[in-house]
Order: structure tokens, then sequence, then C-alpha cells
């Protein structure tokens, strides 16, 4: 079905003028240009079936852009495989009008600030400003701004935990929200346990609503100043722990773990507690059940040069080195014995996981000081079912 002699010539027209991107509304049956002016507009006239006349319509535009009218499907394929492009198409493919094309090029690695632009220009979806805002270029420009508000109103819409906690994260990175929105946000996590992942997250040590440093913190800052400046990573995160900030994040962790609401949950605020204590273990993830990480840090204090030059100076602080070691290693390997396989969610979850988070909540307690737990550090006791 050829296009009509009409929309040839407008197109024609349109692409004369070097506009910067194109984009389709099919239910209007409108194809947008962005120029360096402005925006244009083309109604177009389909001649029979608007499906059928669509492709048309994209397979000059290809022809045009990528000098490919046949092979528009095969480039179709290879993106949604790849989930990127040459660098030197980037530009090409958001003359398409196409979704999938735009996806390719919000994942691409050589996405700048001004691709960012004409890409959220022709596809504003929540999907591509996550994907677009990982890329710092665009999270420091105001079209980053744009799309972190964009996410946040979006939310509600959200039905997914992981894009939920996704949004959140992204959107929280520096300069992209002002303290009023990021405080409506806080408000709003204590509803929403995936938005609280999102913030620990982002910004686990400047969380809204700061907890007091733990009574002892200025004494062990003071005792613990010159391993610090000697490069005792040991003695800098449990400074960092005891802190305010860190207290605040070990509470919010907690506060999480009361009622996940799915597994992605747990496993994603593991990951970040695990990152949080992660310079301490520069082995990474080990991948290990709750029981083999408790055995680990017991050798790992029998044998670690840092945590004997720790415990010379502050010896009461060996329960804390011990919960900051496992907690350097907690992940999905911890879940995996408990959930085998399960899909659980809610209170069959909340039962599967007990033996691991009772222990877990003992290890929250050891860093904030506190001599019994409670109800926020023990989500899964008895009392909360």
């Amino acid at each position: 079905m050829p296009l009509s002699s009409e929309d040839a010539l407008r197109l024609n027209v349109l692409l004369a003028n070097q506009p910067l991107a194109i984009r389709i509304n099919e239910s209007s049956m409108t194809l947008h240009g962005l120029l360096q002016g402005g925006q244009v507009a083309v109604k177009l006239n389909p001649e029979g079936f608007d499906e059928k006349y669509l492709k048309q319509v994209r397979a000059f535009l290809s022809e045009q852009a990528l000098g490919s009218p046949g092979g528009y499907p095969l480039y179709l394929q290879r993106w949604t495989r790849m989930g990127q492009m040459r660098e030197d198409s980037l530009e090409q493919l958001l003359m398409l009008g196409d979704q999938t094309a735009v996806f390719a090029v919000v994942c691409a690695e050589g996405l700048t600030a001004e691709l960012a632009r004409r890409a959220w220009w022709v596809a504003e979806e929540a999907e591509n400003a996550r994907r677009m805002l990982q890329t710092r270029a665009v999270a420091e420009s105001e079209t980053g701004r744009q799309m972190a508000r964009y996410l946040i109103d979006y939310l509600p819409f959200e039905t997914e935990p992981e894009a939920m906690m996704e949004s959140v994260c992204v959107a929280l990175q520096p300069g992209l929200l002002d303290e009023e929105t990021r405080l409506r946000l806080w408000k709003k996590a204590g509803r929403k346990s995936p938005y609280l992942v999102g913030f620990i997250a982002a910004t686990p040590d400047d969380l809204p609503e700061q907890l007091s440093d733990r009574p002892d913190f200025p004494e062990l800052s003071r005792r613990l100043a010159g391993l610090v400046g000697a490069g005792n990573g040991m003695a800098a995160l449990c400074l960092r722990f005891l802190s305010g900030g860190g207290q605040t994040f070990i509470q919010t962790c907690a506060r999480i773990l009361q009622k996940p609401p799915t597994q992605e949950v747990v496993n994603a605020t593991l990951d970040v507690i695990r990152h949080y204590a992660g310079s301490i273990r520069s082995e990474g993830d080990p991948d290990q059940a709750l029981e083999q990480l408790q055995q680990e840090a017991d050798s790992f204090i029998d044998t670690s040069t840092a945590v004997h030059e720790l415990l010379a100076i502050a010896p009461e602080l060996l329960p804390e080195i011990r919960s900051m070691r496992i907690l350097s290693g907690i992940g999905y390997g911890i879940l995996r014995p408990v959930l085998k396989g399960s899909d659980a969610m809610g209170s069959l979850m909340h039962r599967k996981l007990e033996p691991v988070m009772t222990p877990l909540s003992q290890e929250f307690a050891v860093l904030t000081g506190a001599q019994d737990p409670g109800p926020a550090f023990n989500p899964y006791s008895s009392s909360l079912r």
C-alpha cells in the first residue's frame, strides 16, 4: 500500500527541514516532528487500513534515515535482542517514529543529554525514564529533572514493586527533586515499603527524619580517629553504622522487613544492606546461608589484622564487628534454604522467612545497642502474625 501523494509530499517537506526526532500518534493518525525551533504536525491520510498504512509510513522513514526499508523488521528484531545500536545510528533511530527504536536509544551506552531530550519527546514512558536516568549526563540535565518528576507523579499507577523501587531510587539522585517533594515521598513510603527500598538504595546515609548518633558514637569517634585516618576500613564502617545516618539506615531496613509485599522487596533490601557494609568484604557477594556467614564471621575476626587493630583500642566492639561482617555477606543466599523455590507472598512468606529474619534482627539490634530487639527488630515474631 503506497503512501498517498499528499502524505508523501508533506513527509518529504518535513524531512527537508531536518527534524531532530519524529513520533507518531496512532490514535489520531498524526505524525509529529521535533525541529530546532519548535514542532510540526502532519495529519496522515491513510488509504486502507491504518495499521498497514503506518507500516508503510515507517518503511518510508526507515529508508530516509537508514537507507533500508526492507531491512526495517530485521532492525527491530536486532534492537530487541541487543537493547542498543551503534552510537552513530542513535540519531537516525529517533527518526523512525517507533517505540522499539526509542528504547534502543535509551539503553545505548552512547546516550547523551541531547539524545535523551529527543527520546523523551518521542516517548514519555516510565521505563524509558528509569533507563535514561542511569546515565549521569542525563541525570544532571533539565530533561533528567523532568523525568524524575514524571516518575514520582506516575508512582501511584505502578503495580510492580520492582518498578516502584527503581523509580524512587533513580529519581532521588542529587539535584533531581526539591526537598519538599522528597519529604512528601518519604511520608508516602510509610505505606509503601518498595518506596523505602528506593530511599535506602539511593541515599542510605541521608534519609529523612534522621535519628541521633548512638550514645557511644562521640567517644568512639575520638578513639578511632587514628585508625580511620590510617585507612582501617573496619573502624570507618563501624563509625558509619553508629552515626545518626547509620542508625536511621538500620531502622529503615527493619521497617521494610516488617511487612514486605514480595520476595523481590526482601531480596533488594538485603542487597542494599550488603552493599552498605561491603567495604569490609572485597570479594563481593559470597552467596552463603546465614549459618555459613556466622561461622565465617568468627574466622574472620580471628585472622583479620584490621579487626585486631580495632579491638586493641575498642574491645567492646567485638559484637558489632561480627554483626557487620555478617551483614556484609547477606543476599539471596540466606533466603534460598528457607524459600526453596517458593513463590510465597504475604503471611506465608513471612512464616517461611522467620528462621532467617529473627537472627538477622539480632544483628540489627547489636548495631543499635538495643538490649531487647523488640518488634521493630523482630518483624517475623509470632506477635506480629
